[in-house]
């Protein structure tokens, strides 16, 4: 059974950087698409960024591009976020998500496992 286990949110004031961490496990990663999406209250689950397990291709969606850097440890397959001058829009639960046949998309309705999520606060 596929598990995704995210860890490092935290509050933080605007300007400091974070990384969040996604522990994979129980499923075959070879070939997939991990993913980090975030929702904020009231608002719809948007697409943060993206890495393909096998050749390292990396996504990001605009509002993060140039912030925020998505990499992986093949060795502890795990996926990190790193994210660097935060701003308080950054502010949402952020989750990690996987599609095990290595199709990116966007949309997070593509993608059939996700973890629990972890809250990112960033203060003004």
């Amino acid at each position: 059974q596929v598990q995704l286990v995210e860890s490092g949110g935290g509050l933080v004031p605007a300007g400091d950087s974070l990384r969040l961490s996604c522990a994979a496990s129980g499923g075959a990663f070879s070939l997939a698409i991990m993913a980090w999406f975030r929702q904020a209250p009231g608002k719809e689950r948007e697409f943060v960024a993206a890495i393909s397990w096998s050749g390292g291709t990396t996504y990001y969606g605009d509002s993060v591009k140039g912030r925020f850097t998505i990499f992986r440890d093949n060795a502890k397959i795990t996926v990190y976020l790193q994210m660097d001058s935060l701003k308080p829009e950054d502010t949402a639960v952020y989750y990690c998500a996987t599609d095990l046949l290595g199709y990116f998309s966007r949309e997070y309705a593509s993608y059939k496992y996700w973890g629990q999520g972890t809250q990112v606060t960033v203060s003004s």
